[in-house]
């Protein structure tokens, strides 16, 4: 494994976090086709890469991308950090559940393990915030399972400044997880200051919008017909074709610097603030690759200020998530 070129915190922690991670969601489905080969190759290559964080989660297609990912990263498991998740999965009216009660995150965490094949997740996170539960009494657990060894750091995704502060009064919180790029911006309204006061590493996914603002697709009918993106809001036709302007602007800027819209993309989220790393989706080498040099891109004062007045003068058109999902996010 290469070391990484400008390594990042988790938590207090040293530096040693590589800013580009790897988002594992998509390898085995979701977003369209499955291809097992070249999603192990894609891995392999990262590790090799110096990309040294891995995120998965228990509901990842119901326990498989466990599965999948977790004898392929055993033989680095030891100079690698491992991060899943518990407490989100399907009603049977197929809306979004949070359970974040005690027994449930014990009981998810011994499934995740043992999916995994490790005895410790180094990062584990509450998927979704469960309003129905104090956040003192998840984190409280999460607290002894840390205390046990079975875990290393406390993570929260997609939740509120306010519960952050609840859960870090009773451990610390190593991470927290949001989407946020160009297009996905809410962060910034008091997340990204918050986690910089408390010692907190802000992770962000989906810094590429999905593919979308890589200009990977631009309409609908370009992803696969099983594909989980065909129900975002984002994505449909008539707010695709407004939002493909902020695809414009990345891919203008890119050509003036020998660059991808990905790697723009990347280089404006690692840019904003150095407690920030991000975890990308990729399921392929080349795009594997093409995020990779995204996180090396350094952009001058210059080129984000002109990034930021662009983007301002674009709107956003359709939520980030689904109805179902976007009910789920603790706000």
């Amino acid at each position: 494994m290469n070391t990484p070129t400008s390594s990042r915190a988790l938590g207090t922690g040293p530096a040693g976090l590589s800013p580009v991670g790897f988002g594992c969601m998509g390898l085995v489905g979701w977003y369209g086709t499955r291809d097992d080969a070249e999603s192990t190759a894609t891995l392999l290559e990262a590790l090799e890469s110096g990309v040294n964080h891995f995120d998965t989660a228990a509901s990842y297609q119901i326990g498989e991308n466990e599965k999948f990912i977790g004898p392929i990263l055993k033989p680095w498991r030891e100079r690698i950090v491992l991060a899943s998740k518990c407490g989100l999965a399907r009603g049977p009216d197929g809306g979004v559940v949070a359970d974040n009660k005690p027994q449930t995150i014990r009981t998810s965490l011994d499934a995740s393990l043992a999916r995994l094949g490790t005895d410790y997740i180094d990062l584990f996170y509450l998927h979704r915030i469960d309003t129905q539960v104090p956040i003192e009494e998840s984190v409280g657990t999460l607290a002894e399972l840390v205390a046990a060894g079975k875990i290393r750091h406390i993570g929260l995704s997609e939740c509120s400044v306010a519960t952050l502060r609840r859960a870090a009064a009773v451990h610390p919180i190593a991470a927290v997880q949001t989407e946020y790029s160009i297009w996905s911006r809410d962060p910034e309204r008091g997340m990204l200051a918050t986690c910089a006061e408390l010692g907190t590493t802000f992770v962000a996914y989906s810094p590429l919008g999905r593919g979308f603002l890589a200009g990977n697709f631009s309409r609908l009918d370009e992803l696969p017909a099983n594909d989980n993106r065909r129900s975002h809001p984002r994505f449909q036709d008539e707010a695709a074709a407004l939002n493909k302007q902020l695809v414009d602007t990345l891919r203008e800027l890119g050509s003036e610097l020998g660059a991808s819209a990905a790697q723009i993309a990347l280089a404006w989220v690692l840019a904003q603030a150095p407690h920030i790393v991000t975890i990308p989706g990729m399921k392929t080498r080349a795009h594997l690759r093409d995020n990779l040099a995204g996180g090396r891109l350094q952009l001058d004062a210059a080129q984000l200020a002109r990034i930021e007045q662009r983007a301002a003068a674009i709107e956003v058109h359709g939520e980030r998530h689904p109805p179902a999902m976007m009910q789920a996010v603790d706000r």
